[in-house]
């Protein structure tokens, strides 16, 4: 079934609301977990909500945070996020990484002691938007990702987000995680029961696992096997890809207070806040350049890009953001597609929060 984004922002407020969320910071978390969706980022949208309400019946998850600036300075900040969701304080360190470049030309904020955030590419659009660079990265709470010629999974998904403001064009807006792909994207496909393709998840022995439920279930398991870094094996440069997660890890965490998950997961006697780690970064092109001047050179190196003979004419060349922004286009008018077995779980939230449900079909 296919819902418009007004029914699903709305049905995700209330859920928010009713499991004691702030106002501000429900219409905020709702707005951003949609719009992923929008984007077709289906793996960190709405298809949370179940992940959430796990953890606030854990009592890991704080839904009235009370957020703190630790350190304080015109070019960086360290902000205490008290366990709360991670979308509210990601946007605003992202927003006040911004103030801090129109006045000093860059600022740095780090976050520490939050929780999931949805999808990074959205914080750096912010600095984008602004006319600012912007630059994220975030630790993850599963360690399902091996190190290149290991067996047992070690790291997150540890993503990275680019942004740069264009003129004629929209903004440049990388978003990636450092491993072959994501957790949630295995869940995608476990909810939608389609066969892994090669190389997403391994076992402990090397071998591909194709069964998006028993995968789904490996990384989740976080003993042995998982999924691979970017790039697969060192062969075909998986090692690049295991060298970006430490380097997210550093950022966003070892820097900032947060977690690294094995040593949390080791040291827990049962579920314990996350203590993800998140780090934003804008720089005002002004620093560097007159004024209009990054925009004009950045039109320029996409209209190179995307003007360049495609192998197939069918599929021309892209950059990043050109995927979401066409997805966003499309399910603005036919809505964004669901499967029965999201609904579902989204019927039974609902239900558990006291809330009406009220998606309907587009």
């Amino acid at each position: 079934m296919n819902v418009q984004a007004n029914q699903l922002i709305t049905l995700t407020q209330d859920i928010l609301l009713a499991w004691g969320m702030h106002a501000e910071d429900a219409r905020i978390t709702a707005e951003l977990m949609v719009e992923t969706d929008l984007r077709a980022i289906d793996s960190h949208g709405v298809s949370m909500l179940p992940m959430y309400e796990k953890m606030r019946e854990q009592g890991i998850l704080n839904m009235t945070p009370s957020r703190a600036i630790v350190r304080d300075t015109p070019v960086l900040a360290l902000i205490d996020a008290d366990r709360g969701l991670g979308h509210p304080i990601a946007r605003d360190a992202m927003l006040l990484a911004c103030d801090k470049a129109r006045h000093s030309g860059i600022g740095a904020v780090g976050v520490r002691n939050s929780h999931h955030f949805g999808a990074t590419g959205l914080y750096a659009e912010m600095a984008a938007l602004r006319g600012m660079l912007g630059f994220v990265t975030s630790s993850t709470s599963v360690a399902g990702v091996l190190p290149t010629n290991g067996s047992d999974p070690l790291l997150g998904t540890n993503p990275i987000a680019f942004a740069a403001p264009a003129g004629r064009h929209a903004p440049f807006l990388l978003d990636m995680s450092t491993s072959t792909v994501a957790v949630n994207k295995v869940k995608v496909y476990a909810l939608n029961d389609r066969e892994l393709p090669g190389g997403w998840v391994v076992n402990s022995q090397g071998q591909t696992v194709r069964d998006p439920a028993q995968a789904l279930a490996l990384c989740h398991s976080q003993q042995g096997g998982g999924l691979t870094p970017l790039g697969g094996d060192t062969e075909t440069g998986g090692h690049k890809g295991y060298g970006l997660s430490v380097m997210v890890q550093i950022l966003s965490s070892a820097l900032t207070g947060g977690s690294f998950s094995p040593v949390r997961n080791r040291q827990a006697d049962g579920p314990v806040p996350h203590n993800i780690g998140h780090f934003f970064l804008a720089i005002d092109p002004a620093a560097f350049r007159k004024d209009g001047e990054l925009e004009h050179d950045l039109d320029m190196v996409i209209d190179v890009l995307k003007g360049s003979r495609p192998v197939d004419a069918d599929r021309p060349v892209q950059v990043a953001g050109d995927p979401e922004r066409a997805a966003r286009r499309e399910r603005e008018v036919s809505g964004i597609p669901m499967p029965e077995t999201l609904l579902a779980q989204l019927r039974a939230i609902a239900g558990n929060a006291g809330v009406p449900y009220t998606l309907t079909g587009a």
